[in-house]
């Protein structure tokens, strides 16, 4: 490591493990976390291998720039983007497991890499489901290397190629509930509705405990404002895995929001508030603001408002922010009974 801090280039390598010796099929999220500062850099690949230069100060990622904004509003992001390792702490994320973080600055080595070894995920206890189908275990070797091809042309932007490989996986093994959601992604980013809604329903089909297709399912149904399959779909969500979807709170309080049901949505965005430890859905704080205004709870709804503020990356959220503001004190002010003239 560089003894002097400077930002050399440094590369990052490891990998992510289950303790309970199950193969890692999904693709890990890698985080750093740098003085506060959580920064998505790489996801595992299909053994668990990553890999990523660290933290030169003039590459931020939009990840990097995303977090640094919601927790420095106004700070210039190179100033966040300079870190040093041993600052840092690096941690995989999995829906339905827990990892240690662990310290880059101890780990040793050469100046330019360093090797964090094995790190390992452990099942959350209370959590039913999984982000890792039992259905991956069954599949051919022919269609798990179609869903790997496809992994990484979609880590190459190449689309088109891979949902051939993904179609090739499910012709292969029409059980293949990983596959089936990796489809189903593509389709959604393709704006493929309800192609979409097939693949996500096959993968569920296949594996009702799979947790990552209700996702999906549930966006799509925020997407065409079918608020009643949003609210249904999240519920069977959080059944399986309360913890780990912040965005499916957000969709469950829109859904009870329009529906009539503000306690509900009240209940379920101050859920998705207290999961969302990376604020990774600040338009949670919004809706909470707008439910609340609905509820002429006028002080808490201002507040949440406000957050929602500090928060906003975009002019476009901040507008919002501050329309919602005006119009939270236009009738704060006019619900005040009038003043009695002595």
């Amino acid at each position: 490591m560089n003894p002097s801090g400077s930002q050399s280039t440094i590369f990052v390598t490891g990998k992510v493990i289950l303790d309970d010796g199950t193969e890692l099929t999904e693709p890990a999220m890698i985080q750093t976390i740098c003085r506060g500062q959580r920064r998505t850099e790489t996801y595992s690949d299909a053994r668990g291998g990553f890999s990523f230069q660290f933290g030169d100060s003039n590459t931020g990622t939009a990840d990097a720039v995303s977090d640094a904004s919601s927790s420095n509003v106004g700070t210039p992001v190179l100033m966040q983007t300079r870190r040093n390792p041993r600052d840092c702490q690096l941690q995989a994320v999995l829906a339905g497991f827990t990892s240690r973080s662990v310290e880059l600055g101890s780990r040793g080595g050469l100046i330019d890499n360093i090797e964090v070894g094995r790190v390992p995920l452990h099942r959350m206890e209370h959590v039913e489901g999984t982000s890792i189908s039992v259905t991956n275990a069954l599949a051919p070797a022919a269609a798990k290397k179609a869903l790997e091809k496809a992994r990484g042309q979609e880590a190459k932007g190449k689309w088109e190629q891979a949902r051939k490989s993904l179609d090739k996986a499910v012709e292969i093994y029409p059980r293949y509930a990983a596959a089936w959601n990796d489809l189903g992604r593509l389709q959604l980013r393709d704006h493929d509705t309800p192609s979409a809604r097939h693949s996500f329903e096959q993968a569920l089909a296949a594996d009702p405990k799979y947790v990552n297709p209700y996702d999906g399912l549930a966006e799509l149904a925020a997407l065409s404002h079918d608020w009643h399959s949003a609210v249904e779909v999240t519920n069977k969500l959080f059944a399986l895995d309360p913890i780990d979807f912040p965005n499916a709170y957000f969709y469950n309080a829109a859904g009870n929001y329009y529906l009539g049901d503000l306690d509900a949505a009240e209940r379920s965005a101050l859920q998705g508030v207290h999961v969302d430890e990376a604020h990774q859905v600040p338009k949670l704080q919004c809706l909470l603001g707008m439910i609340l205004l609905r509820k002429k709870d006028y002080q808490a709804a201002s507040e949440h408002m406000q957050r929602y503020l500090q928060m906003a990356t975009q002019p476009a959220d901040a507008d919002v922010a501050r329309k919602f503001l005006a119009d939270i004190e236009k009738q704060s002010a006019s619900a005040k009974p009038p003043s009695v003239e002595k």
